[in-house]
């Protein structure tokens, strides 16, 4: 029960410091998980990574991580291809692994292990938005 009480209140401080981020920060969120294409997938983290370096790049200080990117999309994914942003163990967003099932199945997603206890196959599933030389899977439909 404490245990429960504690991840809370973290669960809370996370979702304080993501309200304070600019709109920006959810956009770029937004962009980044529409531009994951069909049998691809991010982590939670890849986003973060990915967002603070852009800023990095462009001469601000900015630094984010996976809890962050995992409240915008807990408030504004249900309009995104949620399925496609992961948990760094490779396993879909937490309480939607039945739903995510049919998803990864009809974009041809890499798995690994059956329908009950899957996850994706990071190793081939991985995009990266920033590499030029990434190349889309030849096995998608």
């Amino acid at each position: 029960m404490d245990e429960d009480r504690e991840e809370a209140r973290d669960a809370m401080r996370d979702l304080d410091e993501t309200s304070d981020q600019p709109p920006d920060f959810i956009d770029q969120v937004m962009e980044t998980v529409r531009s994951i294409p069909p049998g691809r997938v991010m982590t939670y983290g890849d986003i973060a990574v990915v967002l603070t370096a852009r800023a990095e790049r462009a001469g601000r200080t900015d630094s984010y991580g996976p809890r962050m990117v995992g409240h915008v999309m807990s408030w504004f994914g249900a309009a995104l291809p949620w399925w496609r942003v992961i948990r760094s163990t490779g396993h879909p967003p937490r309480f939607h692994h039945e739903r995510a099932w049919p998803f990864y199945q009809e974009e041809g997603t890499p798995l690994l292990g059956d329908r009950d206890n899957y996850r994706i196959d990071l190793r081939r599933a991985r995009f990266d938005p920033d590499d030029p030389d990434d190349p889309p899977r030849q096995d998608a439909p």
